[in-house]
């Protein structure tokens, strides 16, 4: 048995949390419940996407010259590096990543 040695009196220790008896009862969320979140997300995502067109790695240009009215307000997806999409979101323009990850039309056979 291993002694019991106080803690520092400069560190919170917080109790274990004890484990719930009902998943509906605590705020938990389920496995199934979150594949179930997921599938609708593809779902809705795949009937998004033929609606859009795919501008490649041009992502963040595109966005800007729509934002700037150079551009038609079409819906629009592609790819863009984090810092793109962060000089994106600082500008002001709205562009979010897809949830669920896609193949570029080029690579796709």
């Amino acid at each position: 048995m291993a002694p019991r040695i106080g803690a520092k009196s400069n560190q919170l220790i917080e109790p274990a949390p004890t484990p719930p008896t009902d998943c509906a009862a605590s705020n938990e969320i389920s496995p199934e419940l979150v594949r179930k979140i997921v599938a609708e997300i593809a779902t809705k995502q795949a009937e998004m996407l033929p609606q859009s067109r795919w501008v490649g790695r041009d992502f963040a240009d595109a966005a800007r010259a729509m934002h700037e009215g150079r551009a038609p307000d079409d819906l629009i997806h592609g790819q863009a590096s984090p810092e793109e999409a962060q000089a994106l979101r600082d500008d002001g323009i709205a562009a979010m990543p897809l949830l669920v990850p896609i193949a570029p039309p080029d690579a796709v056979n």
